[in-house]
């Protein structure tokens, strides 16, 4: 199929089911993104589409197509085919029977076409057998939305169709589908008009009727009358002329010669492609143009489907079947063994008209032109544009054709240029990403949007957050026994488990410095949970690190935490590799909490542990402590959370296993059988599987009061609103 059906369905699901239900859609079917008008595709892809829809709407394979029908009929009304499409008939019926006739048309442009065929049978209770043929099977549940739609539209008639029969067409070679509908129209009454082409058709032959009723009264009153009245002028034309149609009121009859003035000869020159046939197909007569292509049927008598077979409509060359369809045009194609020696080296001449059965000489007429899409098929069959008779069309239609298709070139090398740059966009598009992913990695958003813009970042003062270091335990020893490559692994490894926290409990990444990681709450974004946010984050360090090995001794690593409160000051330094710094006395206290600190415990300063008392955190003292460069400090160890589990501050999904809010992060010197056994898991679950948790972080949630730079933004702008209501009542 083209890709302008693909488009429409494309169009469809977008449309009426949004982007992400056509992407779910595209993928389970394995199809690109996009389709080229112009283009031919496999018809499977199309049917994968439809059956992918199916399954994913959760609705049977007729409902969708019967949508995509009613879609279909639209979607190609917005494409320019909407003028084409009205013209067909000025009823229903008309409009079907041209449905070949347009799809002969199109052929012209989409050359690779393959359409269905359509008959139409009228029925004496006013109903239709429409006839469906087509080389797919399972798609015709889409002629009823296309055909219902069509009448709505055009005709303001609702339709009612079901398939009265379905057989494989034995009339037709290929085996082709064939389905029956009856067709039972609706009139729809409505005080609007559908549109300038859509008038209502049962007002205007109800009034039509009821003129004709008045009109035949008149002629009865006339006729009975002794002296009858002369009608006026215009009273004789309104009897003459139905309302809007411009049609003879009481019907239309032909005036034909008594004998034809015109001789075999004229007729023969004046339509040089047609042929006249018997019951038998026995040439009776044919043109002379068509002598001359074929110069066999300058022997009267011979039979015409030694020289020809049917292209369309598939049926057997007998004139039974030709009667059948008659209302359809005819394509012959010229049989290449029978043809002379010059042409057996060209393509095939193909002729297309309609068939006209003359009842009085029980004969066929076949009137048709040659079937030549453009100059270049012209040539190859070695003909020129003198060949076809002055009056026959097809001499413009081949210069108009030619230049449709030039156009039609030039459009689809547009289409290809458009997707191409769309693709370019996209790869674009995710290549700019991925670059803000690794810019917003080594600095906070803000910042590096500032920084984009080529803005110059002020220097920010924090009056409260919370900093944390972190190191491994006789690192220089390990760095020592070890291989370069080995000590790359083990911080890789444990670096990874710990950025993966940061994204959990939302604290900020500084730096890290060989083993030494450092991370704050409260910055670069001022919360009210900074505190927490960082006791959590070092909780869930402390288990995480029981999962990185050792590359000397093989158990699990060792790592110190520090964490203290304060004020800081931050900003961007540099301008090459520029790095967002923390300045100020909170930064030291917070190291030398690390430095001083015992292996796999958490070291609180006192203003630390100030804003985790009543935070359902358990801590012990540890009493006074000399801290280098600050003398005798306070200091206390952080245990647990009590009111959090195990996975949620590893931001796993919840587990059974923590019914009953069981904290397993505790880190007592009380409790290790219960730590190694469900680290144990874990480890042997990272062995087999990459360093990175491929488990997405799931963000634990936090409750943000307003902090206290808020509160004074706040107290400082009522203080604004009050001077200046105050100025303005002293006006007053």
């Amino acid at each position: 199929m083209y890709g302008f059906i693909n488009t429409c369905l494309k169009s469809l699901v977008v449309e009426k089911y949004g982007e992400e239900t056509w992407e779910k859609l595209r993928l389970q079917a394995g199809v690109q993104d996009s389709f080229l008008t112009f283009e031919v595709y496999n018809d499977e892809i199309t049917m994968q589409l439809v059956d992918k829809a199916c399954k994913i709407l959760g609705v049977p394979a007729d409902m969708v197509l019967r949508e995509f029908g009613e879609y279909f009929f639209e979607f190609c009304k917005r494409s320019g085919y909407d003028h084409m499409l009205r013209t067909l008939g000025g009823n229903l019926y008309e409009f079907i029977e041209n449905l070949d006739a347009l799809h002969s048309y199109l052929s012209l442009s989409y050359q690779e076409m393959n359409a269905p065929s359509f008959r139409v049978e009228k029925n004496e209770d006013g109903s239709m057998h429409l006839h469906y043929y087509s080389d797919r099977r399972g798609l015709c549940h889409i002629v009823p939305g296309i055909i219902s739609a069509a009448a709505l539209d055009f005709f303001n008639i609702e339709l009612s169709m079901e398939i009265v029969n379905q057989t494989e067409e034995e009339e037709r070679t290929g085996k082709k589908e064939h389905i029956v509908f009856l067709v039972t129209q609706n009139p729809v009454f409505s005080y609007k008009e559908r549109n300038e082409f859509s008038s209502s058709s049962q007002y205007v032959a109800d009034s039509a009727k009821q003129i004709e009723n008045q009109q035949n009264k008149e002629v009865l009153d006339s006729e009975s009358s002794v002296c009858p009245v002369k009608k006026s002028h215009w009273k004789t034309i309104r009897g003459m002329i139905t309302l809007g149609r411009g049609k003879l009121l009481r019907g239309f009859d032909p005036v034909y010669p008594k004998s034809l003035w015109i001789d075999t000869k004229t007729f023969c020159n004046g339509l040089p492609f047609h042929m006249v046939f018997d019951k038998e197909l026995r040439v009776k007569q044919a043109g002379v143009s068509i002598q001359k292509i074929v110069p066999g049927l300058q022997t009267m008598g011979i039979f015409l489907d030694h020289y020809f077979s049917i292209v369309h409509p598939e049926v057997p060359f007998t004139i039974s079947s030709i009667q059948k369809f008659i209302n359809s045009q005819f394509v012959f194609q010229t049989r290449r063994e029978m043809m002379p020696e010059s042409w057996k080296q060209r393509p095939m001449l193909e002729l297309r008209g309609q068939m006209i059965w003359m009842e009085s000489l029980q004969c066929m007429l076949y009137l048709c032109s040659p079937l030549l899409r453009t100059l270049h098929e012209l040539e190859e069959r070695q003909m020129h544009i003198a060949d076809i008779a002055p009056h026959d069309v097809t001499r413009d239609l081949i210069l108009l054709n030619q230049q449709r298709l030039a156009e039609m070139e030039l459009s689809n090398q547009l289409e290809r240029k458009k997707e191409e740059l769309r693709i370019l966009s996209k790869h674009l598009e995710e290549e700019k990403k991925k670059t803000e992913a690794l810019l917003y990695a080594m600095l906070p958003q803000h910042v590096a949007n500032q920084l984009k813009e080529g803005k110059r970042v002020e220097a920010g003062e924090f009056k409260e957050c919370t900093i944390l270091f972190s190191d491994v335990v006789t690192f220089t020893n390990i760095c020592a026994q070890c291989e370069p490559i080995q000590i790359v692994l083990m911080l890789n490894s444990m670096y990874l488990r710990f950025d993966r926290l940061t994204t959990v409990h939302n604290v900020y990444k500084v730096e890290t410095i060989g083993d030494a990681y450092m991370v704050v709450g409260g910055v670069p974004v001022p919360v009210s949970t900074h505190a927490e946010r960082v006791a959590n984050f070092a909780l869930g360090m402390i288990i995480a690190a029981k999962d990185v090995q050792n590359p000397v001794s093989g158990n699990p690593i060792q790592i110190r935490v520090g964490i203290h409160t304060g004020p800081v000051l931050a900003g961007v330094v540099g301008e090459k590799m520029p790095r967002y710094c923390l300045f100020g006395d909170t930064v030291n206290i917070a190291s030398r909490m690390e430095s001083h600190g015992v292996p796999s415990k958490i070291h609180l300063s006192s203003s630390a542990y100030q804003c985790l008392k009543y935070k359902n955190f358990e801590m012990t003292e540890r009493g006074e402590i000399e801290v280098k460069g600050k003398g005798k400090m306070h200091t206390y160890f952080l245990i647990r959370n009590k009111a959090a589990t195990e996975n949620e501050i590893m931001g796993r999904p919840m587990k059974d296993l923590d019914s009953g809010r069981e904290s397993a992060q505790s880190i007592q010197e009380g409790r290790p059988e219960t730590i190694q056994v469900s680290f144990s898991v874990l480890l042997s679950a990272t062995q087999t599987q990459p360093e990175k948790d491929q488990t997405p972080a799931i963000a634990m949630k936090y409750i943000d009061g307003p902090t206290d730079e808020q509160n004074s933004l706040k107290r400082r702008n009522q203080a604004k609103i009050a001077d200046l209501t105050g100025s303005y009542l002293v006006t007053i």
